[in-house]
């Protein structure tokens, strides 16, 4: 599938979608089949997992004992994402541009609304423009929430790590910004993929834990990036849950031999619709132990609105905790306290 992507021009990301679904897809019968839940499935290593010549790093490493000891999470936090254009308070926003369906458009509202403790802040590649918006940023959550922590996404809009690591140094200097730095728990894929595993990044990674997302294409993209000064990768179910659960293994791998904590995963993905999307989603990432995932999606999306009545009411009743009603469709309960 990956070369047959690559002889039509589709980078790897893009090629190893249809697979992450049809493997998805097939887990989900395999359950069925066996009435066992995806947690049980892997901890039983049902799918086969090896360690093979595609991840010769992981060679000597008891794989069937690592899946067999994960155990899922009983919670997990929502980390909300502020994009480059969502407005951070009401003067953002033109009145004409408001949904005004109830819930919270400005991160002002997001804020006091579902009082989150996790946020991901999207930067723009422009050092003046992104100090000033973090500043805009760390005005409300500084305010609004009392303890929280916070991910810096660079979404590749920055062409090297010099430009990167002097944002981060201009963002130790502000003192409007002390909260938040000290909040940072990583940085997110700040150099645009084309460059982002050609040059070390120890520049930066010294100071803050960089980690890769889109250059995350291949099954070697992780080791790859360690060996530059990387030392997290982020899980998306759209790049494979099977290549999740294999940098899960590299991380406990790492770890042990480390004797601490240094390498790590993220869970990222920002839209995954109500309904299976999110529930694989969340299925996988509480698996691997991971105690907080990206998600404001439903801010964009109308719930499970493109869903049959009858569809939305059984997912609702099926997970409460998950769904709530509002008008015209059920959407996503994303902890409101």
């Amino acid at each position: 599938q990956m070369a047959q992507g690559m002889a039509l021009g589709l980078n790897p990301l893009v090629a190893s979608y249809g697979p992450a679904l049809l493997d998805r897809a097939i887990l989900d019968a395999l359950g069925r089949a066996t009435g066992k839940s995806f947690a049980q499935m892997v901890q039983a290593n049902l799918p086969g997992m090896a360690v093979t010549t595609l991840t010769p790093d992981l060679q000597g490493f008891d794989l069937p004992g690592f899946l067999a000891g994960l155990r899922p999470g009983a919670s997990i936090e929502v980390r909300h994402t502020v994009g480059l254009v969502d407005p951070i308070v009401a003067a953002d926003q033109p009145a004409e541009h408001r949904v005004n369906d109830g819930l919270p458009e400005t991160l002002e509202e997001v804020a006091r609304f579902y009082r989150g403790r996790f946020y991901k802040l999207k930067v723009g590649g422009d050092v003046k423009a992104d100090l000033d918006r973090l500043g805009r940023i760390a005005a409300v959550i500084d305010r609004d929430i009392g303890e929280y922590r916070a991910t810096l996404d660079g979404n590749e809009q920055y062409d090297s790590v010099e430009g990167i690591a002097k944002l981060w140094r201009r963002m130790t200097e502000a003192p409007g910004l002390k909260k938040l730095v000290s909040s940072i728990l990583f940085i997110e894929q700040p150099i645009k993929r084309a460059v982002a595993l050609s040059r070390p990044v120890e520049a930066l990674a010294t100071s803050k834990a960089l980690e890769i997302d889109e250059s995350d294409g291949e099954l070697g993209s992780f080791p790859a990036a360690l060996a530059l000064g990387y030392s997290g990768v982020s899980s998306k179910n759209c790049k494979g849950f099977y290549k999740s659960l294999l940098n899960a293994a590299r991380v406990a791998k790492l770890n042990a031999a480390a004797g601490a904590p240094r390498y790590f995963m993220s869970a990222e993905d920002l839209t995954t619709w109500a309904g299976v999307s999110v529930q694989q989603d969340l299925a996988l990432v509480s698996l691997i132990g991971l105690t907080h995932v990206e998600r404001n999606g439903h801010h964009f999306i109308d719930g499970m609105a493109f869903a049959p009545a009858t569809e939305q009411s059984s997912f609702a009743h099926a997970h409460p905790d998950l769904y709530r009603a509002e008008p015209g469709a059920f959407i996503l309960n994303a902890g409101k306290r």
